[in-house]
C-alpha cells in the first residue's frame, strides 16, 4: 500500500482523511496482544512523531515502545533486522528515517511516516508520505493526523509545532502551526525545539531524555520550566553544543567553483547548523560542512544550498565508489548529506576539484 500522491498541491482536508483511513486499516492488521515498536529519527521532527504516536496508542489501551536510532544506526541495516526479530512486538512504525523498496522487516505489519524524498515505497508496507505536497508536511505533522484516527489529540497538537519548526518549515503556512502559536506561544515553542535537539547534537549523542521529556509534559512550557529532571540534562547537552559551535563558526570556507566546503572536527553534530549559517552567507554556492571527528572512522557532512540545486541529484552526479546508499545523499532537495569513509571521501571531493589538503588519512 502506499500513499495517493498530490504532486504541486496542498494537503487538503481530504488528503488528510484519506491518509487517517488508509492508517486505521494498516493498523488492524497489527497483533493487538503485543506491543507496537516505534521506530524514530532522533530530531526534534522525529522525536515529536515518537511522541504523538507513543501516547496516542496509550490512550487507546495499546502497548507500544519507541526505539530512537541515533549515530551510524539505520532501520534498513542487518543489525537493525537482527534486533526487530529479536523481539516479540505485533507491529512496526517507522517514522522520520527515510524509506526503502524493502520494509526493514519483511513479514512484520509496517507503517512508514516520512516527508523527505522518498527512495522506495514496499508493497508489503503502508507508506504515509508528504513527498509532493507544498508545503511539505514534517514527518510530526504527518504523525498527528494519523494519530487522530485512534484518539483526540488536539491537546498534542504543540509535539507537530516542534516538528514543524524543528524542520525549518515555520515559514510554511501549516494553519495547525498558527493555531499552536496561539495555544502555547511561539516563543516557548520555538525555545523548546533549541533544547529538545540539543542531545542528540552533544558529543554524548543520547536524545533519550529528550523523549522522556516528550512523553509526560503538557506542553513546550513545561519542557522549559525544569520541572522534570530531564531538563536540566537537556540544558547541559545545549551548553556544551553552543561551546563547540563558537569554535566551529572560526572554520573558513574553502571554495572551488560553485562549493565551498567548511572541515570541522569535533565530537557534537554541529555540521548541519554551520551549512545552515554559512548558506546565508554564500547564496550562490551549494555548501558542505564536514565534520571528522562525529563518528570515528568516517566523514560526515551536512550539504545545503539557496540556489535552487537540487542536492539529491548533486550528490547522485557525484556519488563515491564505496557510498552506502542508506548514508549517502538522502534527505531534502534543499538539504542533504551523509556519510562516507575516507577512500570515498577522497574521491568525491576530488571530482569536486579540491586537492590533497581536503582529503583524509586513508
Amino acid at each position: 500500500m502506499s500513499n495517493e500522491s498530490f504532486e504541486n498541491d496542498q494537503p487538503t482536508e481530504a488528503w488528510v482523511a484519506a491518509r487517517r483511513g488508509e492508517f486505521r486499516k494498516a493498523l488492524e492488521a497489527f497483533v493487538p496482544a503485543k506491543p507496537i515498536l516505534v521506530l524514530s529519527h532522533h530530531d526534534a521532527d522525529g522525536l515529536s512523531s515518537a511522541a504523538i504516536l507513543a501516547r496516542a496508542f496509550q490512550r487507546s489501551d495499546r502497548q507500544v515502545q519507541v526505539r530512537l536510532l541515533g549515530r551510524g544506526e539505520n532501520a534498513w541495516s542487518p543489525e537493525m533486522a537482527s534486533e526487530l526479530r529479536a523481539q516479540d512486538i505485533g507491529g512496526l512504525i517507522v517514522a522520520d528515517l527515510g524509506t526503502r523498496a524493502e520494509p526493514p522487516l519483511p513479514g512484520m505489519a509496517t507503517v512508514l511516516i516520512d516527508h523527505h524524498v522518498p527512495t522506495g515505497a514496499p508493497e508489503e508496507a503502508l507508506l504515509v508520505s508528504g513527498h509532493g505536497l507544498h508545503p511539505t508536511p514534517t514527518t510530526s505533522l504527518l504523525a498527528w493526523w494519523c494519530a487522530g484516527a485512534m484518539t483526540k489529540v488536539d491537546d498534542l497538537l504543540w509535539l507537530a509545532a516542534i516538528g514543524i519548526i524543528g524542520d525549518m518549515e515555520e515559514a510554511s503556512g501549516f494553519p495547525e502551526l498558527a493555531a499552536a502559536r496561539e495555544r502555547w506561544g511561539i516563543t516557548a515553542l520555538r525555545n523548546a525545539v533549541s533544547l529538545l535537539n540539543a542531545p542528540r547534537r552533544a558529543s554524548g549523542g543520547d536524545a533519550g531524555p529528550a523523549l522522556a521529556l516528550l512523553l509526560k509534559a503538557d506542553g513546550p512550557k513545561a519542557v522549559l520550566s525544569g520541572h522534570f529532571p530531564e531538563t536540566a540534562l537537556l540544558q547541559a547537552a545545549k551548553a556544551e553544543v553552543q561551546d563547540a559551535l563558537a569554535e566551529g563558526r572560526r572554520a573558513a570556507p574553502h571554495i572551488r567553483n560553485n562549493i565551498a566546503l567548511i572541515r570541522l572536527h569535533t565530537a557534537c553534530q554541529i555540521h548541519p547548523l554551520i551549512a545552515q549559517q554559512w548558506k546565508g552567507r554564500l547564496k550562490d554556492k551549494i555548501v558542505i560542512a564536514a565534520n571528522t571527528g562525529y563518528r570515528p572512522g568516517w566523514v560526515h557532512f551536512a550539504a545545503r544550498t539557496g540556489q535552487g540545486t537540487d542536492l539529491i541529484e548533486f550528490f547522485r552526479d557525484h556519488k563515491p565508489e564505496g557510498a552506502d546508499p542508506i548514508n549517502y545523499g538522502n534527505g531534502h532537495a534543499q538539504a542533504s548529506g551523509g556519510a562516507l569513509q575516507p577512500a570515498a571521501w577522497n574521491q568525491f571531493v576530488a571530482s569536486l576539484g579540491f586537492g590533497a589538503d581536503e582529503q583524509v588519512p586513508e
